[in-house]
């Protein structure tokens, strides 16, 4: 082998491995999905952890984004005399990109990057090794819940981030611009005036597809780093910034993907 060669070897063959790894735990988690009844409890103890616990920062960071984008498309909108539509532009923004990325990328950096070190330890710690010898589908057991939990409320606290990032325009738009709240909310309701199922927006139900998709493929990548954590503690560390790297990445792809997949 050359030069050339080895070094390619060394930058193709982890982001494969790592590929590999994830597709096959992913495909498990939904090979298992009958046993959801065998795991309530301990999906109940995970959701908790990953509804509950990152509720404040997905609503604190959605609502200054909400805010930035007033603020911003006031500004530009104001040049020609548009300010008015800025309740319209901020809720096609929040609704269908900024909430559900955002609140994807929350996750990643506090949900992920826990799965990722948790189980990293118990894989360096051999806890993980000492399942598989006892016959316990370690899958089925400790992965299982968490990707159930996060794929369940990552589309809810998507739909509590668009009404808070909303609310955080409406904000800016009244202290900047001068706009009176009911405007702004009429323009809010006739950007989601595009209905669908049941009669809601199709918009919405494009933001909480996108959000299902997100919780599954992070949480997916969380548990995958962790599972494969090697090299005592340095090896934990970096199987939680692979976790937090790689889901970003993938959030961005399949934004992009599913995007031209729902609105084209």
């Amino acid at each position: 082998m050359n030069q050339f060669q080895r070094v390619g070897a060394t930058m193709l063959a982890p982001p494969i491995e790592i590929a590999g790894n994830t597709l096959g735990l992913a495909i498990g988690v939904v090979q298992r999905v009958g046993q959801f009844p065998r795991r309530f409890r301990s999906t109940l103890d995970q959701m908790h952890l990953t509804g509950v616990k990152s509720l404040m920062v997905v609503l604190f960071v959605n609502f200054f984004i909400g805010m930035i984008l007033a603020l911003q498309l006031g500004y530009e909108l104001a040049r020609y005399g548009q300010q008015e539509a800025v309740g319209f532009a901020v809720a096609v923004a929040m609704v269908r990109e900024m909430a559900p990325v955002m609140t994807a990328v929350v996750l990643a950096a506090s949900v992920a990057s826990a799965m990722a070190a948790e189980l990293g330890t118990m894989r360096v710690q051999e806890e993980i090794t000492a399942l598989d010898v006892m016959s316990v589908d370690v899958t089925s057991y400790l992965v299982f819940p968490r990707v159930v939990a996060m794929t369940l409320m990552a589309p809810i606290l998507t739909l509590l981030a668009s009404v808070v990032g909303i609310l955080g325009g409406a904000v800016i738009a009244h202290a900047q611009l001068g706009l009176d709240f009911n405007g702004y909310m009429r323009n809010v309701y006739d950007s989601l005036s595009d209905t669908s199922l049941f009669g809601l927006p199709r918009s919405l139900y494009a933001s909480l597809l996108k959000a299902t998709i997100f919780g599954f493929a992070v949480s997916v990548v969380g548990c995958a780093s962790g599972l494969m954590a090697k090299n005592g503690a340095s090896g934990v560390g970096n199987s939680t910034r692979s976790a937090v790297r790689n889901s970003i990445i993938l959030i961005i792809v399949l934004n992009f993907f599913l995007g031209k997949l729902i609105y084209t």
